[in-house]
């Protein structure tokens, strides 16, 4: 790839392509050109890690969990309080 292209890019596109490859940057600029976007805090859903915290919970653990999963000891003992079987240790 010539660098001149790289070193070109308007704006956002040039970060990106510090990280994704210039064909990368070409593909999300084809998808979502003009578009804002707003990236979510957390990269995986609420649901996987409602499922993620009561698979790995053993009665002991709310602060591992949390500290693990970037939650708080709070939300942690709720999603387990409201979720029927959790798994127990």
């Amino acid at each position: 790839m010539d660098m001149n292209l790289k070193v070109n890019l308007n704006g956002v596109y040039k970060e990106i392509a510090g990280i994704l490859t210039f064909e990368s940057v070409v593909l999300i600029h084809q998808h979502f050109k003009g578009q804002q976007i707003t990236f979510p805090t957390r990269l995986m859903s609420k649901d996987y890690a409602i499922q993620q915290i009561l698979n790995e919970y053993n009665g002991k653990n709310v602060r591992a969990l949390a500290k693990a999963h970037g939650y708080s000891e709070r939300w942690i003992r709720k999603v387990v309080k409201n979720n029927c079987n959790p798994k127990e240790g």
